[in-house]
């Protein structure tokens, strides 16, 4: 009788170089007051300030969603922001795809890695996000050299790049609406 599990073979980090490499953050932006149901852009931009080669930049973020301590819920997971979507074709038939960075999509819950950076070269981390929750939210990002541990981003003063963005949303949606042909937003309402 045999057995088959998972998680045999080569090591996932085996061909990720060990080591730091420096990163910095350029600019990094995200409106600190929101409303309800309105797209909102967050953008972080990056430049390898090192003389080697990025393995796998990535940005980690947390904070789109929040945990609820309630039995009730069957995943105690709750959005305070979602990805917007994006119409694409994928094998022919229509599809949506999340507006996040464009081939950085991982396995990884909240991460998104766009492979090697060139020394002195610049990557842009944008995301389309819609607010559904009102309150306070706080965001905090993590910029990675790869995604296995052994290349470690790190700022001009040997740290973990990093941001945090705190705001509101307002419990008052946008006074738009879609107009009668389906296709056309609307200030007011009727």
């Amino acid at each position: 009788m045999g057995v088959a599990a998972c998680g045999g073979g080569e090591r996932q980090d085996k061909n990720e170089p060990n080591g730091k490499f420096e990163v910095d953050v350029l600019n990094a932006t995200f409106p600190g007051k929101q409303k309800l149901a309105k797209r909102s852009t967050l953008v972080i931009k990056l430049r390898n300030a090192g003389d080697k080669t990025i393995p796998n930049i990535a940005v980690t973020v947390h904070g789109f969603d929040e945990r609820k301590n309630d039995p009730d819920l069957a995943d105690p997971e709750r959005p305070v922001f979602v990805v917007n979507g994006v119409p694409k074709q994928i094998g022919g038939f229509p599809e949506s795809k999340d507006a996040s960075p464009p081939g950085c999509d991982t396995a990884y819950v909240d991460t998104w890695a766009c492979g090697p950076l060139k020394a002195g070269d610049r990557k842009t981390f944008k995301w389309s996000v819609t607010a559904v929750r009102a309150g306070n939210y706080r965001i905090r990002y993590i910029v990675a050299a790869g995604l296995n541990g052994k290349a470690r981003a790190v700022d001009t003063g040997g740290a973990s790049p990093t941001g945090v963005f705190t705001g509101t949303i307002s419990n008052t949606p946008p006074q738009t609406r879609v107009a009668d042909d389906g296709k056309t937003i609307v200030s007011g309402t009727r």
